[in-house]
């Protein structure tokens, strides 16, 4: 089977460093948000948005030169795109590729949309606490106050 030029995706590759592929269309940029990119430190930081996937549709990518994500990034990257993987490459070569997973809590990572709940008072040292209701989409509840906060206000918190 040959493969048409005109409609290949070329993106270099990088030699060490993080690539997240699978991210739901047009959440790329809530990526380079949670992750504090572009900074002064990393280097490359290469996105494609909205190009064709076989599995998912329409996808984006991010490829991060020299640096490789903490479990709190990838727990915050879950709440926003939840059917992404991961690939840690070094020497040019994928060494660890998984699937990001949403964990059952998630704490301290995102706000309480109740604005009386216990977590949103100043005076009160207390880190939002959420149990996953749903994978897909993200659906979590508040530990606290019991509020369910859906997709879409979970994804305002990264904008």
């Amino acid at each position: 089977m040959s493969v048409d030029k005109k409609s290949e995706l070329k993106i270099r590759a990088i030699e060490n460093g993080t690539v997240i592929d699978h991210i739901t269309a047009n959440k790329s940029l809530h990526i380079l948000k949670i992750l504090g990119l572009p900074d002064s430190e990393t280097k490359n930081v290469t996105v494609a948005m909205n190009v064709s996937s076989k599995e998912i549709g329409r996808k984006d990518i991010v490829k991060i030169e020299n640096r490789e994500l903490n479990h709190e990034e990838l727990d915050q990257i879950a709440l926003i795109a939840p059917k992404a993987s991961v690939n840690i490459i070094r020497d040019y070569k994928p060494v660890k590729k998984d699937k990001i997973i949403l964990p059952n809590t998630i704490t301290g990572i995102i706000k309480c949309t109740n604005s009386k709940c216990i977590t949103n008072y100043a005076n009160e040292p207390i880190a939002p606490k959420f149990n996953v209701i749903n994978n897909h989409p993200p659906v979590v509840r508040c530990h606290y106050c019991e509020k369910l906060i859906k997709t879409e206000d979970i994804e305002k918190q990264f904008e």
